[in-house]
């Protein structure tokens, strides 16, 4: 089934189709949709990406969505999204704790798939998810992590330039994630604060983005770290209805927090660099701020999400009167994905980097790539270094190896 896509009937020159089948449709949802939405119509793809179904259990509200952001059906069983003829892809964007489930049910069922970040809730499930998608590889499937961060130009821009060894040998990567929105002891429970939901808290949520960029950037895994992880406030309270995202309202009693709210880590790269990471969702006045740097014995790199259509370089190969860091607008045809967009100096924004996503999955469908770029192995190599942060913060900062994968 991977390999069948439908023809528009209207035009022999048309591309082939791809029906798209997404689960989930609130934050993330809507995001994915965006993406899928826009593709199409500012790239020149090889394929044509359907919306076809949308899935979630609540009738009323996933008819909403679906009507929201142009599904053409909506499905109140994911199971039954799963197998439906229209879909060649399944694209996940459920809470962690059903990821594996739908994803390997998708991936037997001979579809395509794409699954939101953190891959899984444990290694177990990401283990399982790897396998079931190196056994779908062999049937010509693509399976991809949707850590989108890596789809932000000026990070693209920042790979290429240290994989051109612009920086030479990395000597540090510093990562900081920030965001305030659980500042409020009255913020509700959301599904988020849940162990049983979430896997973790700001570790899983933003830490898992930092980790990824941390080994994407560098080329490099991480072997090891030392960490702490905190829960400042331990009860909120209940939800009265189902959760929507960090806007949820409307409390009920009070629950235990399960999660952490913050995970301070340091870490060691293959190479012998060292890495320090910073996740919250505790730092008032922080938004969303991600924020990385990274310096080699070359020179240095340094982003920050916020003013994401830039990248700050500096080149220590220059002489010292007139070196220092300079500020690059990536905006030029030239820097990643921007070929197709405006003219120079017309900054791009957070939705943009879903558009490319879903660019970068289709072309690895119409391809036949079955090891794209962040693969399935990819989020495995994530959930490792999760894994042995929240056991070296068991352990009072204990240094915990993370084991090598065997993918």
């Amino acid at each position: 089934m991977a390999g069948k896509v439908q023809r528009d009937s209207d035009s022999e020159a048309a591309p082939p189709t791809l029906g798209v089948g997404m689960v989930g449709y609130a934050f993330m949802g809507a995001a994915h949709s965006q993406g899928w939405r826009t593709a199409g119509r500012v790239f020149d793809l090889p394929m044509r990406p359907v919306l076809a179904a949308v899935g979630g259990r609540d009738a009323v509200a996933v008819r909403a969505a679906a009507a929201k952001h142009g599904w053409a059906a909506a499905e109140t069983d994911w199971r039954a999204l799963v197998t439906r003829d229209d879909v060649q892809l399944v694209d996940v964007c459920t809470p962690g704790d059903s990821h594996a489930e739908i994803a390997v049910a998708a991936l037997a069922a001979g579809k395509h798939v794409l699954c939101e970040k953190p891959l899984a809730n444990s290694v177990a499930e990401a283990e399982a998810m790897v396998a079931a998608a190196e056994a779908a590889a062999a049937r010509g499937q693509v399976a991809m992590v949707g850590f989108n961060y890596r789809r932000v130009p000026a990070i693209a821009y920042a790979r290429r330039l240290i994989a051109d060894e612009r920086l030479g040998t990395l000597r540090h990567v510093r990562v900081t994630y920030l965001q305030d929105w659980l500042v409020d002891p009255d913020f509700p429970l959301t599904w988020r604060l849940e162990r049983e939901h979430a896997g973790s808290g700001a570790l899983g949520d933003l830490g898992a983005h930092a980790v990824d960029l941390a080994q994407y950037l560098a080329g490099e895994p991480l072997v090891g770290v030392s960490a702490l992880t905190e829960t400042f406030v331990r009860e909120r309270p209940l939800l009265a209805g189902a959760s929507t995202g960090p806007t949820a309202t409307a409390p009920d009693g009070r629950g235990p927090v399960t999660v952490d709210d913050a995970a301070l880590f340091t870490g060691r790269l293959a190479s012998g660099a060292l890495a320090s990471f910073e996740a919250t969702r505790m730092a008032a006045g922080r938004k969303n701020a991600l924020r990385l740097e990274i310096n080699g014995e070359r020179g240095s790199l340094a982003f920050d999400l916020e003013r994401l259509n830039e990248l700050c370089f500096h080149d220590h190969t220059e002489p010292a009167a007139s070196a220092g860091f300079r500020r690059i607008l990536v905006t030029e045809p030239g820097h990643p994905y921007l070929e197709a967009w405006w003219p120079p100096g017309h900054a791009l924004g957070y939705e943009h980097t879903f558009v490319h996503q879903a660019r970068d999955v289709v072309h690895a469908v119409a391809a036949g790539n079955t090891a794209p770029a962040p693969s399935f192995a990819d989020g495995l190599r994530v959930q490792r270094v999760l894994a042995a942060v929240e056991e070296s913060a068991a352990k009072n900062a204990v240094y915990t190896p993370v084991p090598a994968s065997a993918v």
